[in-house]
């Protein structure tokens, strides 16, 4: 019997398809083209979860993510965390010297650009890191180089001619990982986070008075995004998340003013914070 699936946006050897062979070693990954095609790939069964990122620590959020999940029908049961290592992969037998042109995606390049710098060689856009390394390995030139994962260049073949070429040592990608169905939590069970969408009715200080309550409650709440949704600039939608579980009484009272003032919400999922999320609020503690 074959083990089950995780779906991911992208080739073999992307850093999506590292953080699902890292968080779910058990789990075959699913590559596929799209978003879309990967949250359909988990909503028809072919996949029994989905890795999703949603945002960067350099880069920002993923737009596309915060546009489908909540019309998905897919539940976030858990978070995870990638620390990104850009690798610089060459053919075998290709040194730094040789390196002419260095390929990748646009957001990965803007991350490396000291080391294309420092090699005077020329930046050239691909569609994605993992198909960069792909491209080099049937390229087979000394002079042509990927800034892509280590894990592709194990797939692809390839050399790393230098590891961690980045530029920034906090390069940093967070993943929602997605299901059809929710992962029940116990409302006192610790460190949990509840991420919803909303959207406030169209009157004076709506979302003044929407949010309110969560202070007054006293949750913490660790994103609010605004997007705009179906091309209308009048209906604006928030991406929130908060520390907690709807039914605990200081969120549940929140989620009630809110909802007062809102003309949707929408419960996305209920899941417990990542370690490396609890490790980074305790350095903020004690520093």
């Amino acid at each position: 019997m074959s083990p089950p699936k995780i779906a991911f946006q992208g080739q073999p050897g992307a850093y999506s398809d590292l953080a699902c062979r890292l968080a779910y070693p058990g789990m075959e990954t699913l590559p596929c083209d799209t978003f879309e095609a990967a949250i359909d790939a988990v909503r028809e069964g072919r996949a029994a979860l989905g890795m999703l990122p949603t945002e960067n620590s350099l880069a920002g959020r993923v737009p596309d993510i915060h546009a489908l999940l909540p019309e998905s029908g897919l539940s976030i049961i858990a978070e995870t965390f990638l620390r990104v290592e850009h690798c610089l992969l060459g053919v075998p037998g290709a040194t730094l010297a040789d390196v002419k042109r260095v390929h990748s995606h646009p957001v990965a390049l803007g991350q490396v650009r000291a080391v294309v710098r420092e090699l005077g060689a020329q930046p050239v856009i691909q569609d994605d890191t993992a198909g960069s390394a792909r491209l080099i390995a049937s390229l087979g030139n000394k002079e042509d180089a990927a800034v892509a994962s280590s894990l592709a260049a194990e797939i692809y073949g390839l050399q790393i001619l230098r590891r961690n070429v980045e530029d920034a040592s906090h390069n940093t990608t967070r993943f929602y990982v997605t299901a059809t169905t929710p992962k029940l939590q116990p409302p006192d069970a610790p460190n949990l986070m509840t991420s919803f969408v909303f959207k406030v009715r169209n009157v004076p200080a709506a979302l003044y008075k929407a949010l309110g309550g969560f202070a007054t409650n006293g949750v913490n709440m660790t994103k609010l995004e605004s997007y705009m949704v179906g091309g209308n600039f009048t209906a604006t939608q928030f991406l929130a998340e908060v520390d907690g579980h709807p039914e605990s009484p200081n969120l549940r009272l929140a989620l009630e003013e809110l909802a007062f003032f809102s003309s949707e919400i929408k419960i996305l999922g209920v899941y417990p914070a990542a370690p490396f999320r609890i490790a980074q609020r305790q350095v903020h503690i004690k520093s």
